[in-house]
Formats: structure tokens, C-alpha cells, sequence
């Protein structure tokens, strides 16, 4: 996985209102999109300003790869119309401990004077497939909020079976499960294990593979980022492109964003706002 860069290219001037402006900001502000998503973005079909919450329950800080420290990737998070957000840096059993430490501090800290709620997480990396089921326990054990694992995404090279071994484990998310197949997805279904649709490039290019074969399974879907980079960080824009490649129903997208709520409304019953 290669260590990412600090993005330091300058911004683009901001377009008028509409669709034209949107696909600009699209291929500026979200890189890690797909060119066919971002030329496709003068035609999605945005969810209603009101509706639903803005919400990323995967993204990355120097604690791992990405290249922002928490507080600052909280700030622009928030700074983005984000109500919600889960730290979710790589681990296995080399730095798990220090990880999780470090993200409980600093989002005690954050959630006791921000708006923004913010989630201690992890997401499972590479890890072997005997190992995910005691990984996963002990990540929670050390105080994560939300276990991730990093699926058999089509551009890494992920250990088969990889999907199978977080859904039998009882992870929350499984990220980018790239070809996922239909028997992985009804024991996800079944466990109650969320599948993602994500924004970053790449992994994203299985996205309509996951969303169809979740149709056909009942398998929960969460949308997000994956985020690494200031530009990756979750926009409203980005969120309804992405989305709109998937489907023009309302209904089926809202219920996309419906299922990150309901992950962060059980997360705050259970351990409050601190």
C-alpha cells in the first residue's frame, strides 16, 4: 500500500450553482473518483437537501496511511457539512494497541468541545484469515467502537476468503468487498454485517457488482469514503454521484444513508457522546 502524499495543489475557484458546477467539483475536490463517475455527474439525480444525514464511517489519519492528523481531518470533515465520522485507521497485531489508544484520546477530546460526533475505529488490514476472528475481538476489547476490515478489494492483492472470514467474525463493515459473492453476501445479510459502496478509486470499480448482488441478498449497504487525502473527505456532491451511478430510486439510496445512521445511533446509545 503505497504511503500517500500531503496534497498541497492549489483549489479550484468555486463554479456557480448546478450540475455544471457539481461535476467540476467532482473532478477537482474528489480524485479518487472514477473518470466515467465524474463525467457522469451532470446527470445524477440529488436526494433532497433536507434528507438525511451526512455521515463516513471509514477514513484514515497518520495514525496509519492517510495524511492528516485526527483533529484535522475532523475539522474539514465538519467544516464539509459531516454530522458524523468514524476514525478508522489500518491495523493488525503490530500496532493495534497504540492505534486505538491514540484515537480514544483524541476523540474524547474532539467530541467533548466539537458538533461533529467522532468514532474510535479500526479497519483490519491484511491480515491472515485464522487470525481475523481474535483480531477483531481483541480491537474491540481495546475500546473500538466500530471494527472495519478491508475486503478483497480488485486492486490489492487481499488474502482470499478474506470476505468470508470478517462476515463470519461479526465485523461491522466489511470495506470494499470487491467481487463478493452472492453466498459471502447472504451470510452478511444473515450476521448482520454491513457491505460498502465506496468513493475511492479504484476500489470503487466493483461498486455495481456489490450493489446488485446486496439487491438480490438482503445485505445492508453503507456509502463511504475511504478517505486518505483533504480531498477525499465526504462531500454532499460526491456522496449523490456516487450513488446515482447505482440507481436513480430515492427510496433505495436513502436507505443506503438510513443504515450509517442506524450504525451511529447504536454506537452513541451504547457509549454516549464521549
Amino acid at each position: 500500500m503505497e504511503k500517500a502524499q500531503r496534497h498541497r495543489g492549489a483549489r479550484a475557484k468555486k463554479g456557480t450553482e448546478g450540475k455544471g458546477a457539481i461535476s467540476r467539483q467532482l473532478s477537482v475536490g474528489a480524485k479518487n473518483l472514477s473518470p466515467f463517475m465524474i463525467s457522469r455527474a451532470n446527470n445524477y439525480s440529488p436526494l433532497p437537501k433536507e434528507k438525511r444525514m451526512m455521515i463516513d464511517l471509514h477514513t484514515h489519519t497518520i495514525l496509519s496511511d492517510g495524511v492528516l492528523i485526527p483533529s484535522e481531518l475532523v475539522r474539514r470533515a465538519e467544516v464539509n457539512g459531516i454530522e458524523a465520522i468514524a476514525l478508522t485507521d489500518h491495523v493488525d497485531y503490530s500496532n493495534i494497541e497504540f492505534v486505538i489508544a491514540g484515537l480514544l484520546r483524541v476523540t474524547r477530546v474532539l467530541n467533548q468541545y466539537g458538533k461533529i460526533y467522532v468514532i474510535p475505529g479500526v479497519e483490519i488490514t491484511h491480515v491472515p484469515i485464522e487470525a481475523m476472528g481474535e483480531l477483531i475481538t481483541m480491537a474491540r476489547e481495546k475500546g473500538s467502537r466500530i471494527v472495519v476490515v478491508h475486503g478483497e478489494s480488485p486492486v490489492e492483492p487481499v488474502i482470499v476468503g478474506t470476505n468470508r472470514a470478517a462476515i463470519k467474525a461479526g465485523a461491522d463493515i466489511l470495506a470494499h468487498p470487491g467481487r463478493i459473492t452472492e453466498e459471502d453476501a447472504r451470510l452478511a445479510a444473515e450476521k448482520g454485517v454491513y457491505l460498502e459502496i465506496t468513493c475511492r478509486r479504484g476500489h470503487s470499480g466493483t461498486n455495481a457488482h456489490v450493489f446488485g448482488i446486496a439487491q438480490k441478498t438482503g445485505a445492508k449497504l453503507v456509502l463511504n469514503t475511504d478517505a486518505h487525502l483533504p480531498e477525499d473527505i465526504l462531500t454532499k456532491e460526491m456522496r449523490d454521484a456516487v450513488l446515482g451511478e447505482l440507481t436513480d430510486s430515492e427510496e433505495t439510496r436513502s436507505a443506503i444513508i438510513r443504515n450509517s445512521e442506524e450504525i451511529v445511533a447504536e454506537i452513541k446509545a451504547k457509549y454516549g457522546r464521549h
